[in-house]
């Protein structure tokens, strides 16, 4: 079956199911007060099948790999309906229903409409050439990695950029470590100067903090992790590089039009990439106060119309992208498929932990909110930073920034203000430390798959977290110190 009429009988189905599941709601839901989910009412105990859910990515492939390969999906669900039949048992199904599309509607579907859109244009650009994966050319496409993603989101940095990274690495023997330090730099630490590079940011600029606040504040820091990673990174990759000897390429891998030098197929694509990154921007920015309800949820057009034109873009990049070259470039659908599956039980089971946080220090985790104030509430910078970082870690870092955001208590003005070191400790945890793990952004896991998939051994979820536990907590501390003490 080809890409293309893949992705027409998708949309069409897609759509007629929208359009069967939304508007029989609207007349019933619009009108009277949402459901409300009280964090506070809430014990540890309904956090479990969200645990369960992170133990399942963990260990599963470990030791179950071909048990999870083929259904990762199904466990995904099995851990989502964990959580909702009790909930709907004990809060009623209102309450269940309206969280669940709440979560639906206004956060997995546009994240996954989103990486959609990302993957299938970014997966249109083929890098054609002799591009050998040196330790100097790795650390020149980690740089311009790092650099783009403040500008075109991490998440679309790094779809068009690891398909040529992992291509110019073909001939090589260790290649695990590239792609950690890619996670690292290009998936995460990159998009810190504006708020188009990670979602926290783009949450703190529609509350109200100026759009090149984080480029004014975090650059500092953004430049002391980028230098430090990849001095790094170009220490251990020349040393693992001089291990392997030189680099022997058949001349029958190489085909005739690469031997150019450097040549791009798909080129409409790096036009493409820049209507994604207006559209998400234009849902920032455009307030036509046109809305509606379904099930209390409610939908702002903006919105809605930013996924129409992202899905659009995704459709002409299919359109007017070849599939052969798509073939060569390594392109299949498995990773956008692993991602939207394993998501969507993160993103349900979630619910309960995410509200917990917002209950504050009246919630179960009341104790990791007191540890940000004094107790003559001044804020504590370093454990605001350690405390978005870590919860970021492992929740969704756009609600854990936004939920210290709040804990605050201080307006805009005052936080980029007199308090601008505070949001900048709550900006960086969250930026920052969501490479500490595969789930802590969304293009971790991408990544990752992508990888697996070109044939790249990767860490296991643990494994990881020992690459970023070595090298990005010391840095972390170090940061610490200079920053927020």
């Amino acid at each position: 079956m080809g890409i293309k009429p893949w992705f027409s009988r998708a949309v069409v189905s897609g759509f007629l199911t929208l359009l069967v599941g939304i508007f029989p709601s609207i007349a019933f839901a619009a009108g009277a007060g949402a459901p409300h989910l009280e964090g506070k009412d809430l014990g540890l105990i309904w956090v479990v099948p969200f645990a369960c859910m992170l133990l399942s990515i963990a260990i599963f492939p470990l030791i179950a790999p071909h048990f999870w390969h083929k259904n990762f999906g199904k466990v995904s669900g099995f851990w989502a309906v964990c959580f909702l039949i009790p909930f709907t048992i004990f809060h009623g199904y209102e309450l269940a229903l309206y969280e669940t599309l709440h979560v639906g509607l206004l956060e997995y579907f546009p994240f996954i409409i989103l990486l959609f859109s990302l993957f299938t244009v970014a997966g249109g650009v083929r890098v054609r050439g002799k591009l050998t994966g040196t330790p100097v050319l790795n650390t020149i496409i980690l740089l311009i990695g790092t650099t783009l993603a403040s500008f075109m989101g991490t998440t679309g940095a790094a779809m068009l950029l690891i398909r040529p990274l992992i291509r110019a690495m073909e001939h090589r023997k260790h290649k695990t470590h590239t792609v950690v330090f890619f996670i690292f730099l290009v998936a995460n630490i990159g998009g810190s100067l504006t708020p188009l590079g990670d979602p926290p940011l783009f949450l703190g600029f529609l509350k109200g903090v100026d759009f090149f606040w984080p480029t004014v504040h975090m650059f500092l820091p953004m430049l002391f992790l980028s230098i430090v990673l990849l001095l790094v990174y170009f220490a251990l990759d020349s040393f693992l590089y001089s291990k392997e000897g030189p680099i022997i390429v058949d001349p029958a891998t190489v085909e005739p039009a690469d031997e150019a030098s450097f040549a791009l197929d798909g080129k409409i694509n790096l036009l493409l990439l820049v209507g994604v990154v207006a559209a998400v921007l234009m849902s920032g920015v455009w307030k036509p106060g046109i809305s509606f309800n379904i099930y209390h949820v409610h939908v702002e057009i903006q919105n809605l119309v930013r996924d129409a034109i992202l899905l659009f873009l995704a459709y002409l990049s299919l359109r007017l992208t070849n599939d052969q070259s798509r073939k060569e470039n390594g392109f299949n659908w498995f990773p956008i498929l692993e991602v939207g599956k394993l998501f969507i039980g993160i993103f349900i089971t979630i619910i309960p932990a995410i509200a917990i946080l917002k209950a504050g220090t009246s919630g179960a985790l009341g104790m990791i909110v007191e540890s940000v104030s004094t107790s003559d509430g001044q804020p504590v910078n370093y454990m605001y930073f350690w405390a978005t970082g870590i919860l970021s870690s492992f929740l969704d870092n756009a609600p854990t920034y936004l939920v210290f955001f709040n804990t605050t208590g201080s307006d805009v003005a005052t936080l980029t203000g007199e308090l601008s070191n505070t949001l900048l400790a709550i900006s960086a945890g969250a930026v920052f430390m969501g490479a500490n793990t595969y789930v802590g952004n969304a293009p971790n896991f991408m990544v990752r798959s992508i990888a697996e998939e070109s044939g790249v051994p990767m860490p296991s979820f643990f494994g990881y977290m020992l690459w970023s536990g070595a090298i990005l907590i010391p840095c972390f501390v170090v940061l610490t110190f200079i920053f927020f003490i």
